[in-house]
This record gives structure tokens, C-alpha cells and sequence, in this order.
């Protein structure tokens, strides 16, 4: 190849716009946000405090009920709805007691979708209804002593709220002991 060839080469290459190389790396996933909100069931009984549990997966995930805030519901009617949903318990909500922030993956069309749920966690009192009314999207639902229920619950995150909600009962009757009675 003569010199001048080689030259004109050269000189055509470096004129040419290199192509993009394609991206080797995966790109990240889409994330979505999603608000819930949930609460701790609980009622006394001659034995004390229990609240209402279900269960998913066949019975071998045990958790709070809770679930997606509609549009126009505040936090608490959406606390109160999912709870009387899937357990088929209905209750008056008491006092708000933590939010819990959730970051799992599901497939949706073929593609990773990255979600993060933030529920707001509230403690109920118990008014009326029965665990046997239940929603089918949970396996069961039931009364547990609320001791019990600190180390049946599945996850860390909500074995804390169930703590602090069993917290938050003891205190009020601890106080209720302690005032003396009006004359």
C-alpha cells in the first residue's frame, strides 16, 4: 500500500464519527413509591393484651396487616380498612407508632422494577368483628398473645412496631394503676 493511500486513510478515519460503543452495564431498574399503612389489632382479655396476626405464604410468613393507601383516605382510614380487610377485625385507631420503609423487586412485563413502600404503622383497639372474616388474599388471621406475637412475627421491622405498640399498652395501664381513684 503506497504512502498516499495509507495518508488519505488515515485522514478519512479521523474525520468519521466513532459509533457509540453499547453499554456493557445493566441499567438500573425503574422504582416505584408506593405509601401503606397497617396497624397492631389488640384487645384485653382475663389473660392480657393480644393482637391480631395473619398469615401469608402457606401459613409460614406471619406479619401486620396493612396495605396501599387509596386516593382520599387519610393514613388512618387506610390503617383501619386494611386491618379490617385481612383480619376481619374492625377497630378505632389509638395513636400512630412507627413507618417502616420496604425496598423488594418484582417482575412486571419482563423487567425488574424496583419498589419502595414506606407503611405507616398505627395501634388499634379492637371493636367488634371476627378473624373468621378474614380476606382471601391472607391465609389466616387470629387473637395471639402479644408476648407471643413479638417472636412470631416474620420480620424485624415489625416484631419493633408489635414492641412498641405492647410498650405503649403496658405504660397506659402502669399509669391508670397509679392514679388514685376520685373521691
Amino acid at each position: 500500500m503506497s504512502m498516499v493511500v495509507r495518508a488519505e486513510r488515515l485522514w478519512f478515519n479521523a474525520r468519521m464519527p466513532r459509533q457509540p460503543r453499547a453499554r456493557t452495564h445493566r441499567q438500573r431498574p425503574e422504582t416505584r413509591f408506593e405509601v401503606s399503612a397497617g396497624g397492631v389489632i389488640y384487645r384485653r382479655t382475663d389473660d392480657g393484651i393480644a393482637f391480631g396476626l395473619i398469615s401469608t405464604k402457606g401459613g409460614t410468613r406471619w406479619q401486620l396487616p396493612k396495605g396501599k393507601q387509596e386516593k382520599g383516605e387519610t393514613l388512618e382510614v387506610t390503617a383501619a380498612r386494611e386491618v379490617a380487610e385481612e383480619t376481619g377485625l374492625f377497630g378505632t385507631v389509638q395513636a400512630a407508632l412507627d413507618t417502616i420503609d420496604i425496598w423488594f423487586s418484582v417482575n412486571e412485563d419482563g423487567r425488574s422494577v424496583r419498589r419502595q413502600k414506606v407503611v405507616h404503622f398505627y395501634l388499634l383497639e379492637y371493636l367488634r368483628g371476627s378473624t373468621s372474616d378474614h380476606d382471601d388474599e391472607v391465609d389466616d388471621a387470629c387473637w395471639v398473645p402479644a408476648d407471643e406475637a413479638l417472636t412470631r412475627l416474620t420480620f424485624p421491622s415489625e416484631r419493633r412496631v408489635a414492641q412498641r405498640a405492647l410498650e405503649i399498652l403496658t405504660r397506659t395501664d402502669d399509669d391508670a394503676r397509679e392514679r388514685p381513684a376520685s373521691a
